[in-house]
């Protein structure tokens, strides 16, 4: 048997420490004595101070480090838990580097908007215009697998930038959207549909870069249409005039975006 001091030395744990795990059951020494309260450990205990050890050296948390002894009698048992601890970390990882992600994201968009922040508001008029559409219910990202569809469709015949109709009036991940490219003439395809839009008026504004920070440019037009007193509807329309290509994606910081919210006329 040894006296707390020699187990200390031998074990490579602070008498302080060995303090702490007895106080937390997790490593109560064999025997004690009552009347002045000496601890003494075994070659037992040695084994368990030895894996409390291994398992600080992976940082294990207490709460783990006490599960761990508890629950493991063969060195079967520690390499289980051991790839469960590794599953743990790598979830762990991959959720720093999510966070890591939107940081980055969020400082992205901070030094955009203090580059792109001077947007002017327009009142215009947009005349009817013939477009090949494709309308449908889904996410955002859907839209990379509708547009080569819509240009491939239209071939020679495309009349302008492609834009999209936002029929929801507030943000949402099932998003009611219609892609449209105006044309010169009538196209007949099985997954394009045509239509003549009708002519509107509406507050529009230009924002230039990633569309991460669109929603920027939609603050000052809503901002604007409130303090005006103006009514927008659906749908609203994002024009790109410079956007990423059908094989390449290009520079999102040279991404121009013209940004129409129709409103009510009386």
């Amino acid at each position: 048997m040894y006296k707390i001091s020699q187990f200390s030395k031998i074990s490579g744990l602070t008498i302080k420490a060995l303090r702490y795990y007895d106080n937390e059951d997790i490593l109560k020494p064999t025997s004690r004595d009552f009347e002045n309260q000496y601890r003494y450990y075994s070659d037992n205990d040695l084994k368990t101070a030895q894996l409390i050890k291994l398992l600080r050296s992976f940082d294990f948390s207490i709460k783990e480090i006490k599960e761990t002894i508890e629950l493991v009698n063969l060195e079967e048992d520690l390499s289980h838990i051991l790839h469960e601890k590794i599953k743990i970390i790598e979830r762990n990882i991959s959720k720093e580097k999510e966070l890591s992600k939107k940081i980055r994201t969020y400082i992205k968009e901070t030094n955009q908007r203090e580059l792109y922040n001077e947007y002017s508001i327009q009142i215009i008029e947009v005349s009817e215009q013939l477009v090949a559409s494709i309308h449908f219910t889904g996410k955002y990202t859907d839209l990379d697998q509708y547009i080569p569809i819509l240009y491939g469709a239209a071939k020679n015949q495309k009349a302008g930038p492609h834009f999209n109709c936002y029929y929801d009036e507030d943000y949402s991940d099932n998003a009611d959207i219609e892609i449209c490219l105006p044309v010169k003439t009538t196209i007949n395809h099985k997954n394009i549909k045509m239509k003549t839009l009708p002519k509107i008026k509406a507050l529009k504004t230009i924002h230039y870069g990633s569309y991460d920070t669109l929603k920027y440019a939609y603050k000052v037009l809503i901002d604007y249409a409130n303090k005006n007193q103006i009514k927008t509807i659906t749908p609203s329309r994002e024009i790109y005039i410079k956007s990423p290509g059908l094989i390449f994606r290009g520079n999102p910081n040279h991404y121009i975006t013209e940004i129409l919210l129709p409103f009510e006329v009386y």
